[in-house]
This record gives structure tokens, sequence and C-alpha cells, in this order.
């Protein structure tokens, strides 16, 4: 697979939503692959996919950057509803779609209850009205109805039945003109479909990590013992998984108040409880193809940074900016467009762009290390603690490597 092609992934679909006015109001995010990008034909369970588009739309580098603005229609299925592992996604920029093949059930309907009272906006898809589903009804706030095959005397039955519940009618599968105006005159005020608007593909770069490291991360968040600098420790020795939930601290529903440090700092802003649903649906989607030469010197670099800096810089600043000095290599991403979508202090960022500061001159110090460049160092530096530096941080990775390959 070359760069460009790397750069141009399928990570999602997503249709607009339209309003009377003909307004986009919100989108639909649907699951497609490079392998099948017209439709959801779906290989895997529709759990998965479902994790999958949370997490291309909040730890991916896409080019649907609008979709994160208007409201998101996600598909909910009938188990990830009942597990609760749904991580918190913004109230206001989600709606909580239920697939029309759930069970109305005591367990869903609590399950539905709970997701309402932390404020979330429930729509029911692919609505056909029948009494069992009048539990659903009332805790909705949209019902979306699909009008494809339907009557005009059957759309307005339909109207007629949900009418009592003073929710929001949205008509769906919506193919011409007439029908349009039809549902416009009923009381229907939003509106998808193929007549309006296809769905459009959005692209990007998946991001894949290391599934060893993300298991041995899972069984740490499981420990009632754990701490976020035990937490850390783990989720440094992966640069990407560091990036994936760097990206996702930095996610609208975190409001961050203070750029970050550190993971150790991420987590305690994401909490436990978050954390471990982001690693879980980041192990129920990752690959396992990163090239680990890269990957080993990424961590080398970090350590060496923390190592020569850690005398004056205690807050793991130095192995952020060591490690994520090559993210961009790693993933085949411009640094300027990294630096942008991480949540880490202007003096990290400013180390990593143009080698600015003392951070700046400690990484730029160590990169001509590594390349054997001595005539470039700068004069006076003490070569025993920089060789001492190089040697711990070789032994540090090669055990940490050997942890992430079991």
């Amino acid at each position: 697979m070359d760069k460009q092609t790397q750069q141009d992934q399928v990570l999602m679909a997503r249709q607009p939503i339209f309003d009377t006015a003909l307004k986009v109001v919100a989108y639909e995010l649907l699951y497609r692959t490079e392998r099948s990008p017209e439709y959801a034909h779906i290989e895997i369970s529709g759990s998965t996919a479902t994790s999958q588009v949370i997490l291309n739309i909040y730890s991916s580098i896409n080019d649907g950057n609008d979709s994160r603005q208007l409201p998101a229609f996600i598909n909910l299925t009938e188990e990830l509803l009942l597990s609760g592992a749904i991580p918190d996604l913004p109230r206001d920029k989600v709606v909580i779609e239920i697939l029309e093949d759930v069970k109305v059930t005591p367990e869903v309907i609590r399950a539905v209850q709970k997701l309402r009272r932390d404020g979330y906006r429930i729509a029911l898809d692919d609505f056909i009205h029948s009494p069992e589903y009048a539990p659903l009804i009332k805790l909705a706030h949209i019902v979306k109805v699909d009008v494809l095959e339907m009557s005009v005397e059957e759309i307005q039955a339909q109207v007629d039945e949900l009418r009592p519940y003073g929710v929001t009618l949205l008509a769906e599968k919506i193919e011409t003109h007439a029908v349009l105006e039809a549902c416009i005159a009923m009381g229907f005020t939003l509106f998808q479909g193929y007549f309006l608007s296809k769905p459009k593909l959005v692209t990007g770069r998946k991001l894949e990590g290391n599934q060893i490291a993300l298991m041995q991360l899972m069984r740490e968040l499981q420990s009632p013992d754990t701490t976020p600098a035990l937490l850390e420790e783990l989720i440094v020795k992966d640069p990407v998984l560091t990036y994936r939930l760097l990206r996702i601290v930095n996610s609208a529903q975190f409001n961050l108040v203070r750029q970050v440090k550190s993971i150790a700092e991420a987590i305690v802003l994401m909490g436990l409880t978050e954390v471990r649903k982001w690693a879980t649906l980041i192990a129920m989607t990752t690959g396992s193809d990163k090239p680990e030469e890269l990957s080993r010197q990424l961590l080398l670099r970090g350590r060496m940074c923390e190592q020569l800096t850690q005398a004056h810089v205690n807050d793991g600043a130095g192995f952020m900016v060591g490690m994520l000095s090559g993210l961009d290599a790693l993933l085949d991403i411009d640094k300027h467009t990294l630096m942008k979508q991480v949540p880490l202090d202007d003096a990290i960022k400013a180390a990593i762009s143009t080698g600015e500061g003392e951070l700046g001159a400690t990484l730029s110090a160590v990169l001509m290390y590594e390349r054997g460049d001595w005539d470039q160092l700068p004069e006076g530096l003490d070569a025993q603690l920089y060789d001492e530096a190089y040697r711990d941080s070789l032994s540090w990775t090669d055990a940490a490597i050997q942890s992430m390959n079991g």
C-alpha cells in the first residue's frame, strides 16, 4: 500500500439529515470499508461495526471534521446497549439510534432510560408502529419512519399513531420530491434519503496499535489497585496507542481546560472508567501490522530524552517529545497535522515541530546521537551522560519490546 493510499482509507460514510428548509442539521454515521465503500456489507458483528465507527470519528485523522460539529446519529445494537460499554460521548453532538431489531425487554427499557437520564437524545430506527414499542416511544426524542415502501395513506397512519407521543418525526429513505412534499405536509420535520443526498464516504487514516500491549493494558485496567502511573507505564510502550488516547482525550466531550503533558494526566482527565471503555473499543478494532523496528526506535528515543531531562523535567515531557517526534513516519502523516490534533503542551509541540526550547535542544542532540553525527553535537556536551542514557534506554526498550511480544 503506497503512502497516498494509506492517507485515503475509507473510515465510514455519513448521510446528511435535513430540516424542512433543506438545511443539513445532522449526519447519520454508517459503517463502510475499502472492500465495500458503497454499502454496509458487514462481515463483522454489528457491535464491532459500531465500535469501529465511533473510534474512527474520534481517534482517526479524517476529512469529515464537520461530522464532529453537527449532531451524529450513531446506531446502537442490542448487545452494546445492554453491555453499557459505550464510552462517554458528547450529549450535544450524539443521537443514540436504537436499531429496529432490538427487542423490547425490561433490560432494554432500563438501558434506554439510563441513556436518557444521562442526557442523550434517543432515536428509534426504521420504525413501524406496534403496541409493544410504546415504552421505547415514550423514551424517544426522534422516531425515524422508513417511507420507501409505504403509500401516502400508510405513512399518514404511522404519523397518526405517533402524534400523541410528541416525538420529532424523521422520514427516511425519501426517493422522490413528491414523497418529500407529502411528508412535510404530514408534519415530519427531519428528512433523509437518496433524493436529498446519498451517503458520502469519510476518508482519512486509521491508526493501528499493538494488540498485545492493549491486552496487557486491559488486564491492568481490571485491577482494583491500578493507578494512572501504572497505566501510563503500559500505554507509553505503544506510540500509536499513546496517540489514539491523546486524540480521544482531546475530543469535545472532555472539554480540556489545560494542555496535557503526559499520559498520566490524560488518564486522570478521562477517568479510569472511560479509559477502560475506550481501550476495549480499540482492542475490538485494532490490527497488529505496525513496523516493530520503527516503534523500537521511537521508544528508545523517548526513553533517552526522558533520561536526559529528568533532572529538571519530571512530568514526562521528555518521553513525550522523544517518542512522538517520529510518529509522523510511523503513520505517514505530516508532523504539522499530528501536532495540531493532540492536546500537548506548547513547549512539547514547539520542541517536536521546530526544535525550540530546552526540550527541543535535547531532542535535536538525541537525534544527532542516533545518526552518529558526532561532529554536530553541541560543544561541552557531557559524552558520558549521553552514553549512559543511551545504554539505559537501549536496555529499557529491549525489555519493553520483549514484554509486548509476550
